[in-house]
């Protein structure tokens, strides 16, 4: 890990006429690291990723990339990174080997070493036997692997993952997860946004949880678990006048209500005299989302 961080967002400010999407966010990301970038949709996170490509610019703040500013050196920075964005911007007509040569051109990749270039990423995407394929005959999990192909392509030091598996079935969710987690592991720098709590949970060694574009927590899933809700809930349904006496019984306890029920968090603390009066309710262990609704109010979809 060196002392210049892979990523470096300071007081950056992005406003849309009237709509503010980034509030003078700050935010670090170390190399080899996987941030995970968690918050629901309009929070701000997209709109981070482009800045950090130059597709969009900020209003203030400064932005760098492996000690490149950008946008004023958005080419040398993008270079050293990859891309997998949020919206399918493949060419239906050509083969999914056609898609990333001509991507592969575009990067500083050799003339020689590009075949191998794109037979590595095919590889990585468990895609070589449909590299003659053309991409429109692929399936929606398929395109999904091959755009993370594409960004991989020239071996980025730094990847930017935008909702990387948003839309997909759960089964194609897990293959996407294995070529993140390769990723991981061979000690790439990954930021990835991301709304689906159990994703941040499995593949982010930090997490950032992102509301209103301002960044409201960050540390490592156990850790925000820790300080914030404790290891356990105990949730209750009813009529809302249940869930009102509920709150009202748990006054001082951390709590959250989410359409039909209540949670109390750090459960393992709850006096036994309260336990009498609360009467029956269900365990379940406190995770990311209980995180998220206690600190911001709104709910992770």
């Amino acid at each position: 890990m060196t002392e210049t961080p892979a990523l470096r967002l300071q007081g950056v400010v992005k406003r849309f006429g009237a709509l503010t999407a980034v509030d003078h966010l700050d935010l670090e990301v170390p190399e080899g690291v996987c941030l995970g970038l968690l918050g629901p949709n309009g929070a701000g996170k997209s709109t981070t990723m482009k800045m950090l490509t130059g597709q969009a610019i900020a209003d203030e703040g400064t932005i760098e990339v492996l000690g490149f500013p950008v946008p004023a050196k958005s080419k040398q920075a993008r270079g050293l990174m990859g891309v997998v964005p949020q919206a399918d911007n493949l060419d239906e007509e050509l083969t999914c080997a056609e898609n990333l040569l001509i991507w592969a051109t575009l990067q500083p990749i050799a003339r020689k070493q590009r075949p191998q270039a794109v037979a590595d990423a095919l590889a990585l995407a468990a895609l070589t036997d449909r590299a003659h394929s053309k991409v429109g005959t692929l399936s929606g999990g398929m395109k999904r692997r091959l755009l993370i192909a594409r960004g991989l392509v020239h071996n980025p030091r730094v990847v930017l993952l935008d909702e990387p598996t948003v839309g997909l079935d759960p089964q194609v969710r897990a293959d996407i997860w294995v070529i993140i987690d390769r990723l991981r592991n061979e000690g790439v720098t990954v930021l990835m946004s991301t709304h689906y709590i159990e994703e941040a949970e499995r593949l982010a060694d930090d997490i950032a949880i992102m509301s209103h574009g301002r960044i409201i927590a960050r540390g490592a899933p156990q850790q925000l678990l820790d300080t914030h809700v404790g290891t356990h809930a105990l949730e209750f349904y009813g009529p809302p006048e249940r869930l009102t006496e509920v709150e009202a019984i748990a006054e001082g306890m951390p709590t959250r209500r989410t359409g039909p029920s209540v949670s109390i968090l750090r459960a393992e603390s709850i006096p036994e005299a309260m336990h009498e009066r609360l009467g029956a309710g269900t365990k379940r262990v406190a995770n990311l989302e209980d995180v998220f609704v206690l600190l911001t109010g709104e709910v992770l979809e």
